[in-house]
């Protein structure tokens, strides 16, 4: 039918009848194809604020190492990377340079959409029936593969790897697919098929971009402004759009918003543009993103294992979650609880984190450490889906975990120390009153101790400060736990330098500590021990000597003489009778001590160590330090083998050798000796660490050379 110059195409019919009788039939004539250069579908329009980055320059390389023709690029990452706008400005630019004679966008969901999207180019380019979608699609794979044509097929947030089953467009010289998906599939590689990691935009690029962003709305920010911003949001090129359009629609300055971002009691959503403000034409805020890929990982086989297993991931550190702690018992019962049926454990927890890494929903698994590595955004998005009860019982649980990894002594590990040093600290930061609440977590304990071990005396103090208060705030000031708390408190307050200030948190604990459990319970006799040590490194060793010397007594009455409680008191009490001015006394209880920490508790208790070096001081301050040279060099192996060789008491027993060695009459040793530990003690406890002053001033004596001033002797 033609009409006013123009033609239709589609139903045409005729009539006739008989009668009263009239038939009807209609034909749908076939549309004709298409003049080419064609789109099919709609490519997303260009980002404002396109940042240009390295996998963009990989993306459009035609040509591999091997220098053969790339038919098939897969884009693979995290949900938000900007893989979409990767394909996008890749399809704009190869459209614009005029090579292209076909370019098809299809939303790649799911295999209806695949087959859907083709049916739409067949109809369009081909000429295809549009009521029979399948035939429609296989005839315009049918004209990729026969015509030479230039085309592009790009197929955007590719969901499974079997959607693409026999629908994968044809390798020929004249076409190019591009994929993006958050799938790391094996399956999705193949021949003539690259795959182009998809990461975080650089430090530079995410400043670069925020700048760029907010000067279209006329905003100018500063570098460090807008540095800090990009590290908040975690290079992320999803959040840093959104978060870009949230500070210009709100008319909020970069600190306002990034404090707004830090406010614990706020959602990560509250810091998000509304579903009708997103920018770029964006459908899904940063958090729905995640949400769908969670769902997705959750439909995987084992069904259901996905989810809980992130949760925990959510709680730890985001640079390295130990792989371990997923396999203690206090997270199988999790699993046990949610799915009976799913066993062993141990098999759910490895298929799980499988499932994660091929939906790009935790970044890496670092087998050489034991870690995964999960964008610090989606865990908290994760977090933040969590009903409280869960939220509290998931923090026990990976509180359980790492403490259950933690060994006694930390320097066996170094690294592992460091690590879950590192995942307790998120652990607090997003889950504190579920470790205090119900009761003190032993985990709190713990974390504080190997700070205060580490050379972080300070830190530690400042941690058992704030458990103090939140578990007082919570569940009342009377808690056994808070006694707990405080004693380690006053024990790093001191550790720290405060020896006035540890003694009176002691004397207010004794005084609770009493009222509550009696004066002959074991907590009042300890924290009685400790108030006469400090008390004593506040400046009173004769009021040291004479508590030590009462609770010592009450030590024996109640225990035994080598019970460790009694033993640690014996040599406390060793220490500030010389300090009082009878060395030789202190010699003699200590080496005795020693020998009794060897028969009962072995070379490698840490008491024993802390004896041996007391011993060994003593010898050499009662006028033998010969002696002290052989006993610092006995232990110092051992220190060396039991808490490693950057551990900071191994420093001190190193650098008391090497004192004791120039009072024995070898000045030139010790200083070459000290000139070496100083480097390795500013490198490891900083420059301004007490530990490395005393080094440091020990060093200008041997060397007979000025002191800093200040410098303890």
């Amino acid at each position: 039918m033609t009409g006013n110059g123009s033609t239709f195409f589609g139903p045409t019919g005729a009539m006739w009848g008989d009668g009263n009788i009239q038939n009807n039939t209609f034909v749908s004539a076939p549309r004709p194809p298409a003049t080419l250069p064609h789109q099919v579908g709609v490519v997303p329009l260009r980002a404002r604020s396109f940042q240009h980055r390295a996998e963009a320059d990989r993306l459009r390389s035609a040509v591999s190492a091997g220098e053969t023709v790339v038919l098939c690029q897969l884009l693979v990452g995290m949900g938000g990377v900007g893989k979409t706008q990767l394909a996008a400005d890749f399809a704009h630019q190869a459209w614009d340079e005029g090579t292209l004679e076909l370019l098809v966008w299809i939303t790649a969901s799911s295999r209806e959409d695949i087959v859907s999207g083709y049916a739409r180019a067949g109809v369009e380019v081909c000429g295809a029936d549009p009521r029979d979608r399948e035939e429609a699609a296989g005839m315009f794979l049918a004209w990729l593969r026969a015509k030479r044509h230039q085309w592009l097929v790009v197929l955007d947030d590719l969901a499974e790897p079997d959607d693409l089953r026999g629908l994968w467009p044809p390798e020929t010289p004249n076409g190019r697919t591009l994929v993006t998906t958050r799938s790391r599939e094996p399956a999705l590689l193949g021949t003539g098929r690259r795959r182009i990691e998809v990461g975080l935009f650089t430090p530079d690029e995410a400043v670069a971009y925020l700048s760029s962003a907010l000067a279209v709305h006329g905003r100018t920010e500063s570098r460090h402004d807008l540095a800090g911003l990009a590290s908040d949001l975690g290079y992320l090129a999803l959040a840093l759009s959104q978060a870009a359009a949230y500070i210009a629609d709100r008319k909020m300055g970069v600190t306002e918003y990034r404090d707004l971002l830090a406010d614990r009691r706020r959602r990560l959503a509250d810091a998000l543009p509304r579903a009708n403000r997103l920018p770029d034409d964006q459908t899904v805020t940063v958090t729905a993103v995640w949400s769908l890929s969670l769902d997705r990982a959750d439909q995987q086989e084992p069904v259901g294992a996905a989810r809980p297993l992130m949760q925990l991931l959510a709680l730890g550190d985001p640079n390295g979650v130990p792989v371990a702690v997923l396999y203690g018992r206090s997270v199988e019962r999790f699993y046990v609880a949610a799915m009976p049926d799913l066993v062993p454990v141990w098999g759910i927890v490895g298929r799980g984190l499988q499932v994660l890494h091929r939906l790009s929903l935790i970044q890496e698994i670092n087998t050489a450490y034991g870690t995964v590595r999960v964008h610090a955004l989606v865990q908290r998005a994760t977090r933040e889906s969590l009903p409280a009860d869960q939220h509290h019982a998931y923090a026990r649980a990976m509180g359980d975990a790492l403490l259950a990894l933690w060994p006694e002594i930390d320097g066996g590990d170094p690294l592992l120390a460091l690590t879950l040093r590192a995942n307790t600290a998120n652990l607090i930061a997003c889950a504190d009153e579920a470790l205090v609440q119900a009761a003190v977590h032993p985990l709190l304990s713990r974390y504080g101790r190997s700070l205060g071990e580490a050379g972080l005396e300070g830190v530690s103090r400042d941690h058992f400060q704030s458990i103090v208060a939140l578990a007082r705030r919570l569940r009342g000031s009377e808690d056994p736990d808070i006694l707990t708390a405080q004693w380690e408190l006053a024990r790093w307050q001191g550790e720290a330098g405060d020896a006035a200030g540890a003694a009176s948190t002691l004397r207010q604990l004794l005084a609770d500590t009493a009222r509550q459990n009696g004066p002959d319970h074991l907590n009042t006799l300890l924290v009685r021990s400790s108030l006469a040590h400090w008390q004593g490194k506040a400046g009173d060793p004769d009021g040291a000597v004479v508590g030590l010397a009462q609770v010592l007594d009450d030590f024996r009455r109640i225990l035994h003489d080598t019970h460790p409680l009694t033993l640690d008191t014996r040599a406390s009490l060793a220490h500030w009778r010389g300090e009082t001015g009878d060395p030789d006394c202190a010699v003699t209880a200590l080496a005795q001590v020693v020998r009794d920490r060897l028969t009962s508790q072995g070379w490698d208790h840490p008491g024993t160590l802390n004896n041996m070096g007391s011993l060994a001081e003593w010898q050499g301050r009662a006028g033998d330090p010969a002696a002290a040279v052989s006993c610092f060099a006995e232990l110092l192996p051992v220190v060396e083998r039991v808490l490693g060789t950057d551990h900071p008491y191994t420093l001190s027993v190193r650098g008391d050798l090497a004192h004791w060695r120039g009072e024995a009459g070898d000045p030139t040793g010790a200083a070459a000796a000290l000139g070496q530990l100083l480097t390795e003690a500013r490198r490891i406890l900083g420059p301004n660490h007490p530990r490395t002053k005393v080094i440091h001033s020990r060093l200008a004596h041997w060397q007979q050379g000025p002191r800093e001033p200040g410098l303890p002797e």
